[in-house]
């Protein structure tokens, strides 16, 4: 499903005559502006969430329409043509989309400008809304409804918001108030049709996915906003990985602090002061790869983001020897070594060309080792072509090709074999009758000097 906003197609027009435009000195920053921002959305009832979702009927989930208003985004002349958000003036029933409204004054949304341009970025938008079903939900006879937005793009960004909905209304009041209750839903609607909620937490993460070396240092970033009514009560992220988890860092507000733990770090400062629960992980080895879950709490609320953690590191390749001479009878063995890579998927092949060949020939008697994995938690596997001088042809390149995923592309590593060279006893027949061929020619050549008169031999001076 795609986010997309009244006005959008023009907006669209707007940026790329921006970006067409020529480049212009550094400028201030450009004022905020409030719009609405409209998503096309799915309402996931109670009960069909999570795995229970996969076994499912289709008719649990219901079209859903999610406006926030009055969102802050950066007014670099691109929104001229932006107007507010209408509700399609119809009188819903249990077939209609459910429209949201959710105020978003007292909590900024996060990613507004991605979730804004996401049509004209080409960027996809998931958005789901469910039930939410708050700490302190069922005090009362009559509380409030409570609504989770659970936003993601295809760039991987993630948001959560977490909507405060009307209270429900008995039928003596909704008789009292005149208050029409939603067809779906069985709560106040307003006189439009639509929900009337307000942001009061939302949560985000710019990557739900991360990939990178060993030995490099990472931060899965994680990030939260409150109403001025909402505080804080404690963060936590856990990592999971086969089946196992165990926490990484635990801050409860009021405490003395969270204890000191190798590797990973989160400034509290930041944490406390612009909501950045971000994680920092230094070193990062093969055991570090998980699933990592932040979770962020407050008295009434809790929301998580989910990001997933692969190492890959590319493997180093060469071949031995580099370069061999042909020898009849002879079986030559080149071994392709593939050391040092993470995942343990790799895939090898050898071919061969020769200098007549316009294009390499694959070969397809390779052998290979076992796979190592060294202390590291790297893998290693050697492959062995044999090549047989009753089949060889010489001069020619065998060269051993290597993919894997944390190569971009490819990587080729050759060995040559030089054409054969005359040695032994063929040499040394070669040898012999060229010298034979020699003694004979000068042999001839002296004889027939000796045989001229001596006439015909040249003056001395002192004659």
């Amino acid at each position: 499903m795609r986010g997309w906003m009244v006005g959008g197609l023009l907006l669209c027009r707007a940026l790329l005559a921006l970006a067409a435009g020529p480049a212009q000195a550094a400028t201030p920053e450009p004022p905020f502006r409030r719009v609405d921002i409209a998503l096309d959305c799915s309402y996931v009832g109670e009960g069909v969430r999570g795995l229970l979702r996969a076994f499912s009927a289709s008719a649990s989930e219901h079209p859903a329409t999610l406006v926030l208003r009055g969102v802050l985004v950066r007014d670099v002349g691109n929104l001229d043509d932006v107007t507010e958000y209408k509700v399609p003036q119809e009188n819903p029933d249990s077939s209609s989309p459910i429209v949201f409204e959710a105020s978003a004054q007292s909590v900024s949304i996060p990613h507004a400008e991605a979730l804004l341009h996401a049509d004209c970025d080409g960027e996809e938008v998931t958005c789901e809304m469910s039930p939410y079903s708050s700490q302190r939900a069922g005090e009362g006879p009559c509380h409030a409804s409570w609504f989770m937005a659970t936003l993601r793009l295809s760039s991987g960004i993630s948001i959560a918001l977490v909507l405060r909905g009307p209270h429900c209304s008995s039928q003596e009041e909704e008789k009292e108030h005149d208050a029409t209750l939603h067809p779906k839903l069985r709560i106040p609607m307003s006189k439009e049709g639509t929900l009337l909620t307000t942001v009061e937490f939302q949560s985000s993460s710019r990557n739900t996915s991360l990939r990178t070396h060993l030995g490099s240092s990472v931060t899965l970033d994680c990030r939260f906003a409150l109403a001025p009514s909402s505080s804080l009560s404690f963060l936590e992220w856990r990592r999971q990985h086969r089946g196992s988890g165990r926490s990484l860092f635990r801050y409860q507000v009021g405490s003395a602090g969270p204890a000191a733990q190798p590797k990973v770090h989160v400034d509290v400062g930041d944490l406390l002061g612009s909501g950045d629960a971000s994680l920092s992980l230094q070193g990062v080895s093969v055991e570090d790869e998980g699933t990592y879950i932040c979770l962020v709490s407050t008295p009434l609320h809790q929301a998580q983001h989910i990001i997933q953690l692969r190492v890959a590191e590319p493997p180093r390749v060469r071949v031995i020897p580099a370069v061999v001479s042909f020898e009849r009878d002879v079986m030559t063995t080149l071994s392709c070594k593939i050391t040092g890579y993470y995942p343990l998927d790799v895939s090898v092949s050898w071919t061969q060309k020769s200098p007549e060949d316009d294009t390499e020939i694959p070969l397809s008697n390779a052998r290979f080792s076992s796979h190592r994995q060294s202390q590291d938690g790297t893998y290693s596997i050697t492959s062995y072509l044999s090549i047989s001088s009753a089949t060889a042809r010489a001069p020619a390149t065998y060269s051993c090709h290597v993919s894997h995923m944390a190569l971009a592309e490819p990587i080729s590593v050759s060995a040559h074999l030089k054409a054969p060279e005359q040695t032994g006893s063929e040499g040394l027949v070669g040898s012999f009758i060229a010298t034979v061929i020699f003694i004979v020619v000068l042999f001839i050549v002296l004889r027939r000097r000796a045989a001229k008169p001596k006439s015909e031999q040249p003056l001395r001076a002192s004659e």
